[in-house]
């Protein structure tokens, strides 16, 4: 993917997955368009070829020609934002701003919900309809198996194999993985696809597994319209669908799960990535010295 497709995307996420105002998103795909074409003009359109010097050359030139300071640190955190999105969506494989020498917010992951929470996001009570059983699915298929919610909407009814316990998930670059379901989200998913599936669908015959209400597949902008619904029927304001995906990692980690392991689940194409995801409290870093070490 090349820098000006990589920027529509992030602008997408912005604003469908981060809630960021109409002028928020103005403001940065502005800056984004100027360092995209400025990167152009050197010959650069791939993520992988930008580098720390060249980013540090454009905001200089950004002071230079008298941009205002605000402005100037508001576009240096639009391009480190740009590129640790890219990092964390795996469009690119290195972090050139990760040194960046000025001043910007601090860039995280999602929040992470405790066990806690996330037993009462999915035993909430829900909709004895076709769209309650959808819902429910939903959020167990995106909590229980670590998924994207553009893999939870591309999945089609051929690639839910209940018998077998798997999911065929296609992820970045239709990279194919296999994914285990069980448990509570293949329950939840069985009762969808034997009693709401069915209610749901159009005259049109449409492959996917979870459905719109015009029997159409589900999109992106549902699933996080879904995710926040109930989330903040619980009292979890703002939950959108990778803060469950990033939940889904942490806690697999801090149950012992091997990274190699928790990397194949997540789609991950190099490890760091998923190092990105471990961010386990010190309480529990020694709880685990303690039982693991021969001479703690």
């Amino acid at each position: 993917m090349d820098l000006k497709r990589a920027r529509e995307e992030y602008l997408s996420y912005l604003a469908v997955e981060r809630g960021c105002s109409p002028n928020t998103i103005d403001a940065y795909g502005r800056d984004l368009t100027r360092y995209v074409a400025w990167l152009a003009e050197r010959g650069v359109t791939s993520p992988d070829e930008v580098t720390l010097e060249l980013v540090e050359a454009h905001v200089a030139g950004l002071s230079e020609s008298g941009l205002a300071a605000s402005s100037v640190e508001r576009a240096a955190s639009a391009v480190k934002g740009f590129h640790r999105f890219m990092l964390t969506d795996e469009i690119s494989g290195t972090l050139p701003t990760a040194d960046l020498p000025l001043p910007s917010k601090p860039q995280r992951l999602p929040d992470v919900i405790s066990r806690e929470a996330a037993a009462r996001l999915l035993d909430q009570p829900f909709p004895a309809t076709p769209t309650g059983l959808r819902d429910h699915a939903v959020l167990e298929v995106l909590y229980g198996c670590g998924l994207r919610a553009s893999e939870l909407c591309g999945l089609d009814e051929r690639t839910v194999l209940l018998d077998e316990g798997v999911l065929r998930v296609f992820g970045k670059g239709s990279k194919e993985r296999v994914v285990p379901i069980l448990g509570a989200a293949a329950d939840a998913l069985e009762r969808y696809l034997e009693q709401g599936r069915g209610a749901l669908a159009g005259r049109r015959p449409c492959p996917a597994v979870f459905l719109n209400a015009r029997g159409g597949r589900l999109s992106r902008q549902s699933v996080h319209a879904i995710v926040e619904k109930y989330g903040r029927v619980v009292g979890l304001k703002g939950l959108h669908p990778h803060t469950l995906r990033h939940s889904f990692a942490t806690h697999l980690l801090e149950g012992g799960a091997d990274l190699r392991v928790v990397q194949e689940l997540l789609g991950h194409a190099n490890v760091a990535t998923t190092q990105l995801y471990t961010h386990l409290d010190r309480t529990h870093i020694r709880r685990v010295y303690l039982a693991a070490h021969p001479r703690a």
